[in-house]
């Protein structure tokens, strides 16, 4: 298989998946367990599963003082904060809106790219990143899209989430992953995230135990292994393809997230739900890979 489909085929597989986290995240977080706890177990669940995916390919866990300072780094802002934003949001927003949300990030990562020296400006991608902005405001105009028009101070806290997300990418892009492959690195990113959050959640009194294991906490545990194996599947493609390529996987996160919330959690949504939908793909559209991109996925 070709390089250009391998890639492809990634970004498709990634979106449908990463899709269904929006649902079964919000799942997770019916019972009113706390963020901390939520983000502790996850971290847990990402070691376990990329732990053994790890020793199972014949790999060490290995980690150079560079490697740890760059895991830091991922675990802070690919991990902790995103994760954080997302849980405390998807309690007070559907999660086809969250889905909506998340096609912010190539929205996010095309400034971050240029202002790295990565890629260039250009009077279509200003349009794209104008479509992005019409859209999240057609969801948070108050009487708009959402089932309660208070419910809109929460839409620019879910966007910190895809604002994180693109950070990453950039980074990764940008500096490499200081010899860790992908999976390496959220191993120790998930490690190093549940150490740093455990005192948190213990503190904060969020921290909570799996039993008794119900619906809730088995969507837990299968959205965070799920989570593991796709993030590092995003750390690869941004390596291979470049941020902003890689942050195209918000077009199918969309499509796929409204798809499990209408069939996860029966949500249905207004006219203006579609026409945002449309109006921030027709954004990303806008918001091209880079010439660094094309060249490698071409």
């Amino acid at each position: 298989m070709s390089q250009r489909l391998t890639c492809i085929v990634v970004l498709l597989a990634l979106g449908i998946g990463w899709g269904s986290t929006q649902a079964l995240g919000k799942i997770a977080a019916s019972t009113g367990h706390g963020p901390f706890g939520l983000i502790f177990w996850q971290g847990i669940v990402g070691v376990a599963v990329l732990g053994a995916l790890t020793l199972a390919r014949g790999r060490r866990l290995r980690l150079s003082w560079a490697a740890l300072r760059f895991a830091v780094v991922i675990a802070m802002v690919g991990t902790v904060l995103p994760t954080y934003t997302f849980y405390t949001s998807v309690v007070h927003l559907p999660a086809g809106i969250m889905s909506l949300l998340i096609s912010a990030v190539p929205l996010f990562s095309f400034p971050m790219a240029m202002a790295l020296g990565m890629d260039r400006f250009s009077s279509r991608r200003l349009v794209g990143l104008i479509c992005g902005l019409a859209g999240v405001a057609l969801i948070a105009l108050p009487g708009a899209s959402l089932p309660d028009p208070a419910l809109a101070i929460w839409v620019p806290f879910a966007l910190l989430g895809p604002l994180f997300y693109a950070a990453e990418g950039n980074i990764v892009a940008r500096w490499g992953t200081f010899g860790l492959d992908p999976v390496q690195v959220m191993f120790w990113a998930s490690l190093i995230a549940a150490i740093i959050i455990l005192p948190v959640a213990v503190l904060s009194g969020q921290m909570f135990f799996l039993a008794p294991f119900g619906r809730p906490e088995a969507a837990l545990v299968f959205n965070s292994g799920l989570h593991a194996l796709l993030y590092a599947g995003y750390v690869w493609l941004n390596g291979k393809a470049g941020a902003v390529f890689a942050s195209q996987v918000a077009y199918f996160v969309t499509g796929s997230g409204v798809f499990w919330a209408m069939l996860l959690l029966g949500e249905r949504f207004s006219t203006l739900v579609w026409v945002a939908l449309v109006v921030m793909l027709a954004g990303v559209a806008l918001v091209q890979p880079n010439e660094r991109a094309k060249a490698v996925v071409a």
